[in-house]
């Protein structure tokens, strides 16, 4: 339609322009476009609760705060629901817009990012000073938003998820802390406990994310069906995964509720491991020969055990260091994958020089270049030192990951249709975001790009409040779709691409 009247006004003029001074020009009475009737369809929106981790609280540039979480997704959806009958909609506040937190006056969770640019290229640096959350200070409940940063799909079943008291830091999760109804609480009772009318769950991404922005730093716990001996950075078996999310759907919807669910996007697409480039190293033609005569040795322990049968010359060659002058020099990196020659040579750790297959974490780029060593001018890190597993995730950690990834969608995409959910193709979403955007009214395009693209955080993981917005518009496409319901979108324009300081 509006492309329509901005052809006829400019047509209107073009008709004025030719006729006489004395002719009087024809008044075209533009239509009034009709009202449309916002319904409900099937669904009950008039106590709405959304179960999840930091996707859904609102978590971006790295922290949880208060803007962040009125810019949460669920928050968009049930302003869209007011217009329908949704009711109120209370959200677990942090305290300020920093973003940190103390728990006994001990700072224990840092600021939100912003851009800087005081070390010449911008940077995402957290904001200085202290924030005034702290946890031990437990809220009044209930609340609609159990958005939890860093649950895991088997945390939201856990009894004293949130009990910090005399517990070390870190055992337990310290933003449910603030909202659990009791100590020994779970995420699921507090969120069935309302008895929701319409509900949405997005769980599992922490399941394998943790993994991956660690560069692989856990184990791949597939075949272990006991939750409670994984480690923080783990992943959960599939297995374990399918049981607790089919646990969690029977309880929302016992009482009859409706909702919304989505599957997992893949993780290795986002800015925060597409952002770094694996050859990131700039060297003039005398660093670059001294470099090489430092990795000599290296090189040629490695023909000798080739020649002895050790190792292939496939696996040579892709150990083998050499550095030259110019600006794309691809960083050393350690590979527990290779084959471990130690016995025959301490010297001959695991390492290699990364490729394109390798993913470089956001995080490196204030370190690669470093030095490790201040006093050491060849101690550069990704150059005379290699890059541990944390900087990197490599293409077998990668494969962990993926395996991973497809049997949890294909989990949730079968919970959706054994319960009669509404589901969102979170994963094809991120897609099409990493491919080419989403185009808006105002002529912009929301991407993946870190930094500029609009659509993600400085953190390189959690959306911005456009990128968000975006996803409260797919949300409520396919609650429509799926109810019969006409709601109200939310206007990406209106939501920032990055915070400003």
């Amino acid at each position: 339609m509006k492309k329509f009247l901005a052809l006829l006004a400019f047509s209107s003029l073009l008709f004025v322009s030719c006729l006489s001074d004395d002719a009087q020009p024809p008044v075209f009475e533009v239509p009034t476009p009709p009202a449309i009737n916002f319904t409900s369809g099937e669904a009950d929106f008039s106590k709405f609760v959304s179960v999840g981790n930091s996707l859904t609280a609102g978590f971006s540039d790295n922290a949880l705060f208060m803007e962040g979480q009125t810019n949460s997704f669920p928050n968009m959806m049930a302003s869209s629901f007011a217009q329908v009958g949704g009711g109120a909609f209370t959200i677990p506040f942090m305290a300020d817009n920093l973003g940190g937190a103390t728990l006994g006056g001990q700072p224990i969770l840092g600021n939100r990012l912003f851009l800087s640019f005081a070390s010449g290229s911008p940077l995402p640096t957290p904001v200085s000073g202290t924030g005034s959350t702290e946890i031990s200070s437990v809220l009044s409940g209930p609340f609609n938003n159990m958005g939890v940063p860093g649950a895991k799909s088997f945390h939201l079943l856990a009894p004293g998820y949130g009990n910090v008291a005399g517990v070390p830091i870190g055992a337990a999760n310290p933003y449910y802390a603030r909202m659990a109804s009791s100590p020994n609480a779970t995420v699921l009772g507090d969120a069935a406990g309302q008895a929701p009318t319409f509900f949405s769950l997005w769980i599992g991404n922490n399941d394998i994310l943790s993994f991956a922005t660690s560069g692989g730093l856990g184990v791949d716990q597939q075949g272990n069906f006991d939750p409670s001996t994984y480690g923080g950075t783990d992943i959960t078996d599939p297995n374990v995964f399918a049981q607790t999310y089919n646990g969690i759907l029977q309880t929302l919807t016992a009482g009859g509720a409706k909702g919304v669910i989505a599957n997992i996007p893949d993780v290795t697409s986002i800015p925060y491991f597409t952002t770094v480039p694996h050859n990131p190293i700039p060297l003039d033609a005398a660093t670059a020969g001294a470099v090489n005569t430092a990795y000599a040795a290296y090189n040629g322990g490695l023909a000798q055990l080739q020649q002895l049968g050790v190792i292939s010359a496939e696996e040579v060659a892709r150990r083998t260091i050499s550095f030259s002058e110019g600006a794309t020099n691809a960083a050393v990196i350690i590979d527990e994958d290779l084959t471990d020659l130690t016995s025959f040579n301490p010297a001959l750790i695991n390492m290699r020089q990364a490729t394109a297959d390798d993913l470089m974490v956001l995080v490196g780029l204030s370190f690669i270049g470093t030095l490790a060593d201040p006093n050491n001018p060849a101690s550069v890190n990704g150059v005379g030192v290699p890059l541990g597993d944390q900087w990197v995730l490599t293409p077998e950690e990668q494969a962990s990951v993926s395996q991973a990834l497809s049997a949890y969608n294909e989990t949730i995409a079968a919970a959706a249709a054994t319960f009669d959910l509404a589901f969102v193709d979170a994963n094809a979403f991120l897609k099409e975001l990493k491919a080419g955007g989403f185009p808006l009214n105002d002529g912009t395009t929301v991407t993946a790009t870190f930094g500029t693209g609009g659509g993600f955080s400085l953190d390189g993981v959690h959306p911005s409040p456009r990128g968000y917005a975006l996803l409260a518009n797919k949300f409520l496409e396919e609650i429509e779709n799926k109810y019969g319901a006409t709601l109200p979108e939310v206007e990406p324009e209106a939501f920032t691409g990055v915070y400003i300081e």
